[in-house]
C-alpha cells in the first residue's frame, strides 16, 4: 500500500466532497463540468463563453490568466487583468471560476478571486508550491504529471493535504507515450484506481489527453462511464483563433452538444448534470462587435 496517510481511502464509502461554491461541489452525485478557453483573451471572449455555456449547463468556468508555455515567446496570459475579467463574469452568471497557479507568489492574488486553483501537470511535483497551497484556503485541482505514476500522483496530493488543505481534486489528463497520434494517452484505468485508492474526487481532462477536438467527446463519455466525478474541457468562441491549444478546443456549439450527450451516460451510472446558473444574466450580453 502507498505511504499516504491522508489521501488513502479508509473504507469503500469514504468520499470527500469538495465545495467550489454554495451550489457546486465535486465528488457527490452531481457531475461537475468545467468548461472554457485555455486562456483568457478578453472580456468580450469570456462574456460570450459564459453566456452560452452557463445554460448548457456547465457548473464552473475555466480560463488561464498565467500560462506555462513550452516556448518563452508564446502568449503567457493576461495576469491580474484576466483575473478581474473572470471575477466579473462570475458575478453575472454564478459560475465558480478555476484558474492555474504557477508560483507561490501568485497564490494570494489568485485565491482572493478564484474559487479553485489549478496545479498544472508541469508543477505536480513542485513541492514548495504544493506545500504553500496547503494554506491557500481554496480548493485545489491537481493535474497528474505527464509521466507520473499513480503513486507519485497521490503523494503530490498528500503534500497539499498534509499542509492543511483537505480540498483536493485529482485530474487525470493523459500521460506521455511512444504513440504520437494523440497528444497524450488518457489513462482511464488510473481514474478507476484512484477512486478505489483515495477518497478524493477525480475528474478527467480529455482535451489535453488527446489534443484533437474530434476525439474529446468520446473520451469525455468514457470518463463519466468509468466513474469520474466530472470533466474539464477546453472550448472557445472561435477555436481556430485561440491563442493557446487551438487544435484541441471545441466550439461553444459542440460543447453545448457534448453536455447534452453526456446526460444519458450520467444517468446510466447514477449521476446528474444539474444547472446552477441564474435564470437570466444580470446585465445585457456583450457582442463581439461591441
Amino acid at each position: 500500500m502507498f505511504n499516504t496517510k491522508l489521501a488513502t481511502q479508509s473504507h469503500p464509502n469514504h468520499q470527500t466532497i469538495v465545495k467550489l461554491s454554495n451550489r457546486v461541489a465535486i465528488g457527490g452525485k452531481d457531475l461537475v463540468i468545467i468548461g472554457g478557453p485555455c486562456t483568457v483573451e478578453s472580456a468580450e471572449q469570456m462574456e460570450i463563453v459564459a453566456s452560452q455555456l452557463a445554460y448548457a449547463p456547465i457548473q464552473a468556468l475555466r480560463g488561464g490568466v498565467y500560462k506555462p508555455r513550452t516556448s518563452p515567446y508564446a502568449f503567457q496570459g493576461m495576469g491580474l487583468e484576466g483575473l478581474d475579467i473572470l471575477a466579473s463574469v462570475r458575478s453575472r452568471y454564478g459560475l465558480p471560476i478555476v484558474t492555474e497557479v504557477m508560483s507561490i507568489g501568485q497564490i494570494e492574488d489568485l485565491a482572493a478571486s478564484a474559487d479553485m486553483l489549478q496545479v498544472g501537470s508541469r508543477n505536480m511535483q513542485n513541492f514548495d508550491l504544493l506545500k504553500a497551497l496547503g494554506s491557500a484556503g481554496k480548493p485545489i485541482l491537481l493535474k497528474r504529471g505527464l509521466a507520473a505514476t499513480i503513486e507519485e500522483f497521490i503523494n503530490a496530493a498528500e503534500y497539499i493535504l498534509s499542509h492543511g488543505n483537505p480540498d483536493v481534486v485529482l485530474c487525470e489528463r493523459g500521460i506521455r507515450s511512444f504513440d504520437t497520434y494523440t497528444r497524450n494517452v488518457l489513462d482511464l484505468a488510473a481514474v478507476a484506481a484512484l477512486k478505489q485508492l483515495t477518497h478524493l474526487p477525480v475528474i478527467v481532462d480529455p482535451s489535453h489527453a488527446v489534443g484533437k477536438r474530434e476525439l474529446v467527446a468520446p473520451l469525455a463519455k468514457a470518463a463519466i462511464a468509468c466513474g469520474a466525478d466530472g470533466l474539464i474541457i477546453e472550448c472557445h468562441p472561435e477555436p481556430e483563433k485561440s491563442v493557446s491549444d487551438a487544435r484541441q478546443a471545441l466550439s461553444l456549439e459542440d460543447m453545448v452538444k457534448l453536455v447534452d450527450e453526456l446526460r444519458p451516460v450520467a444517468t446510466a451510472v447514477g449521476r446528474n448534470i444539474r444547472a446552477i446558473a441564474p435564470e437570466k444574466p444580470a446585465i445585457a450580453l456583450i457582442s463581439c462587435s461591441a
